[in-house]
């Protein structure tokens, strides 16, 4: 039995009339008469009486008309929750992101512009360091993710660069460096305070882009308590138990304690790039892809 066989005795059973059903239909009223036998063969019961003036209900056709008259709609429903499901406009999206990624612009703008477009999509949010977050992805735990690379999820990961972000000092609040109002520092300047970082295993990208500018600016950094988050990094800066070079960003992050300056010279980089598994599964994926990596003027 096909869908079409439930729509030609509709018709008939609304028209009562096999001509006018097969007007209706748009076929031959031949074929129309063909096809209803065919159904009744299958049903095992006569569906209708013919009738000199069309055709009228039998006792089994009013029965099977209760229980098919709404598959017609029932069916144009499916097919159009499935394709909105293969558009990638229903369903879940997870997405994860870094502390300091949740504050650029770019950022934000990606998700507001994906909930307004896919309002029916289902966005889970997650926030973790970058090692985590690839790790998730690889698992099959995260659809996407902002992280900061470090060149090793290139092997089994696609990434999209996102523009570069600057990186600024944060210094304890009245630190003899600010003396002054000086706007700018130099990464020179804090030769000889102690760095508080992510450690490496945790945040590679950050760890490095910092030690490679102290580096290049002609020092090895004193490096001081590790800080598994740039927000407990800024809080022992507070605690007056050294200084840090975080992405600009990161100067949204008042803290009490806490003073930021750009730096001159010599100024390490932040990169960001949007991750995901190299089979895109989703169509959802694509779809915030679009919205993240084109954003709308």
């Amino acid at each position: 039995m096909e869908l079409r066989h439930i729509r030609y005795f509709l018709a008939v059973a609304q028209e009562g009339n096999f001509t006018r059903a097969a007007e209706r239909l748009g076929i031959g009223q031949p074929p129309l008469s063909q096809q209803i036998r065919d159904l009744e063969d299958e049903v095992g019961a006569r569906l209708f009486h013919r009738v000199p003036q069309g055709a009228v209900l039998t006792e089994a056709g009013q029965a099977f008309l209760d229980k098919v008259a709404d598959l017609p709609a029932q069916a144009a429903t499916a097919v159009h929750h499935a394709r909105q499901a293969a558009r990638g406009e229903t369903g879940t999206l997870r997405l994860g992101f870094t502390a300091s990624a949740i504050l650029l612009p770019r950022v934000t703008q990606a998700i507001r512009a994906f909930r307004r477009a896919y309002a029916q999509v289902e966005l889970q949010l997650e926030e973790n360091n970058s090692a985590l977050l690839a790790q998730r992805l690889r698992e099959g735990r995260l659809d996407l993710a902002f992280l900061r690379p470090d060149g090793a999820e290139a092997r089994d990961l696609t990434l999209h660069a996102l523009p570069d972000e600057p990186m600024i000092a944060a210094l304890p609040a009245g630190h003899a460096l600010l003396q002054g109002r000086r706007k700018t520092l130099r990464l020179t300047d804090l030769r000889e305070e102690w760095f508080i970082l992510t450690p490496r295993p945790i945040g590679a990208t950050l760890h490095d882009a910092v030690v490679g500018a102290c580096r290049q600016a002609g020092f090895e950094p004193r490096l001081g308590p590790h800080a598994p988050q740039l927000s407990s990094a800024l809080a022992l800066v507070a605690a007056e138990t050294g200084v840090t070079v975080v992405p600009a960003s990161m100067g949204q992050f008042a803290l009490a304690g806490v003073e930021y300056r750009p730096l001159a010279g010599v100024q390490p980089i932040a990169r960001l790039a949007l991750a995901h598994r190299r089979k895109l599964a989703l169509p959802q994926v694509g779809n915030f892809l679009a919205l993240a990596l084109d954003p709308p003027p």
